[in-house]
């Protein structure tokens, strides 16, 4: 069964009364916990809430998002409702979206590469006006500090989807200028290692979002090779 027909019954459940503001983080919680065992489900219902908060962050609320998370993320027609219906409700407002955040990182601890497979969502998402909106870099700064990502690293992160910073090396790889050649080594083998897609199908993320990981990956080794000729090593 794919991913996106898994998440049938939370989407239910995200249905029943309350402020979306507890609700999200209530219900998710609760469908976090008993789906532990499926990271992929997880990772779907993460990255779908949190899209949904972050839609409301820039303060205008449109359909671009949702259409950008379908364009990215291609749902099955007969799931479509299930995932809008979680969308519509997570973007009702930001409120508690740093509680969900602070969920989602406690459940995927010691693990940091689910916690950037699911910054990387967001990022696309936040691409939909081919913008990054201030409110948007505050909520996805914040939240990858919740998720305990370093500023450097988040910097590395966001320069694989926005540019200018994607065109210096070092920002993408996530390293100082003065880092080492056996830390720049240690640091290009561990992102490959994280950002390959038998990696990232061996730690549950579904085949929808394993794409994502092709350009991110392409560009942390042009990157490396860049610095490789600056430095004359191999």
């Amino acid at each position: 069964m794919s991913v996106w027909g898994k998440i049938s019954g939370a989407g239910a459940g995200f249905l029943v009364a309350g402020p979306v503001g507890a609700l999200v983080g209530a219900v998710a919680g609760h469908f976090l916990i008993d789906h532990e065992a499926d990271p992929g489900v997880t990772f779907t219902i993460a990255l779908i809430a949190l899209s949904g908060k972050m839609a409301k962050a820039d303060g205008v609320v449109s359909d671009a998002e949702l259409r950008a998370f379908e364009r990215a993320f291609p749902v099955p027609p007969a799931e479509q409702a299930n995932v809008r219906r979680i969308f519509n409700l997570a973007r009702q407002d930001v409120a508690g979206y740093e509680a969900y955040a602070q969920q989602i990182a406690r459940l995927f601890v010691g693990n940091p590469a689910i916690l950037e497979d699911v910054l990387d969502g967001l990022f696309e998402i936040a691409k939909a006006d081919g913008v990054l909106h201030p409110g948007e870099a505050a909520f996805l700064e914040r939240v990858a500090e919740i998720f305990g990502f370093a500023p450097n690293e988040f910097r590395r992160i966001r320069a694989s989807h926005f540019a200018p910073e994607l065109t210096d090396p070092y920002v993408i790889l996530g390293v100082g200028y003065t880092a080492g050649e056996e830390e720049l080594k240690q640091t290009y083998r561990r992102l490959v290692r994280e950002n390959h897609p038998d990696s990232l199908m061996a730690r549950g993320v579904p085949e929808e979002f394993i794409r994502l990981a092709n350009d991110k990956l392409a560009a942390i080794n042009s990157a490396y090779e860049a610095i490789q000729k600056e430095r004359d090593f191999r």
